[in-house]
């Protein structure tokens, strides 16, 4: 691989499903002036759909002449077995993407990137090739040998900065495997990963388990036992931990650098309303910085050229400022 021009970070890129509109917005964003000005895409996928995608919406030129001059570079990745079928939720596209995921992990580990940022995968079509999924920071912590319970899922948009100490489970099992260990072990996370982004000492919010924190007993006691311990552990380390407070009022007041969710939910409802395809999501607590955009495969317009890529190049972008120092995830 060549060394990008004028020392700019290398940025992997899984287009995520083949099926989806990854490919279109992970195309069109790599070839984007914009982009090329501050980091050097690595696509990673198949060279099938690569290409088909550069046919699709004529861009083989542009491609050809990036990929000649270094600016643009492909780490192919044999996953399909067909050719890609936009649209279509199958179990091989959803294998395709793991595999891609894994490849660019992979390429970041042994040097080839300084990150990654991958396509919106499509967690059907994962499931139907029986591959067990739970988002992208568990499959980060696997490929990297990490302790799962060491990688978080910390969504950035233009106000918040939301780590979620569960994620991909149901709501019962999320508040069974919620402990005083997994909460401190996601401010631990959190700090440290505010701290690369340039932050000197952050300021770190939890966000209570039941209604208002529990609201001294009256609505529930997982507060007192799980995450206000958490917190004191936190502060007794240097940590700046504040907590835990509802929710609802730590949000609206917006003056802590990053906050820590229950579950799901409490933490993706917020983020999505706020970012609006603007939304940066960052894989904390792994050797390997990783990052997706918050937005789904989008298999309805998936081929038919309608797809913005406006969000996945602002996340290349934004991860590229990261990297330099520029910028924090949050813009």
């Amino acid at each position: 691989m060549s060394a990008p021009p004028s020392g700019l970070p290398v940025i992997a890129v899984p287009v995520g499903d083949p099926n989806g509109i990854g490919p279109e917005v992970a195309l069109k964003s790599a070839v984007s002036s914009d982009v090329l000005k501050i980091l050097k895409p690595v696509l990673v996928a198949d060279s099938a759909v690569i290409e088909a995608t550069a046919v699709r919406y004529g861009m083989e030129g542009r491609l050809a002449e990036l990929l000649a001059g270094g600016e643009v570079a492909v780490s192919p990745v044999a996953a399909l077995e067909r050719a890609p079928e936009p649209g279509a939720v199958a179990a091989g596209a959803g294998a395709a993407a793991v595999a891609y995921a894994r490849a660019a992990i992979r390429l970041a580990e042994a040097g080839g990137a300084d990150a990654v940022v991958a396509g919106p995968h499509n967690e059907t079509a994962v499931a139907l090739a029986g591959i067990p999924f739970r988002g992208y920071p568990q499959l980060l912590a696997e490929t990297t040998g990490t302790d799962p319970d060491d990688v978080f899922l910390m969504l950035a948009t233009p106000r918040f900065r939301i780590v979620h100490a569960t994620l991909h489970v149901g709501l019962r099992q999320a508040l069974d495997s919620l402990t005083m260990g997994r909460v401190l072990s996601a401010l631990r996370a959190a700090h440290t990963a505010l701290c690369r982004m340039g932050i000197a000492r952050p300021q770190i919010a939890v966000c209570g388990i039941d209604p208002h924190a529990g609201e001294g007993g009256l609505f529930g006691t997982d507060d007192e036992t799980v995450t206000a311990p958490a917190v004191v552990r936190a502060c007794n380390e240097g940590i700046a931990a504040d907590g835990p407070r509802g929710a609802d009022l730590l949000l609206q007041e917006n003056a802590h650098d990053a906050y820590i969710a229950m579950y799901h939910d409490q933490g993706h409802i917020p983020a999505k309303l706020d970012g609006r395809g603007r939304a940066l999501g960052l894989s904390i607590g792994a050797p390997v910085l990783f990052a997706t955009v918050a937005h789904g495969s989008a298999h309805d317009i998936a081929g038919t050229g309608r797809a913005d890529p406006a969000p996945f190049a602002g996340a290349l972008i934004r991860m590229a400022g990261l990297l330099g120092g520029r910028e924090t995830a949050a813009g």
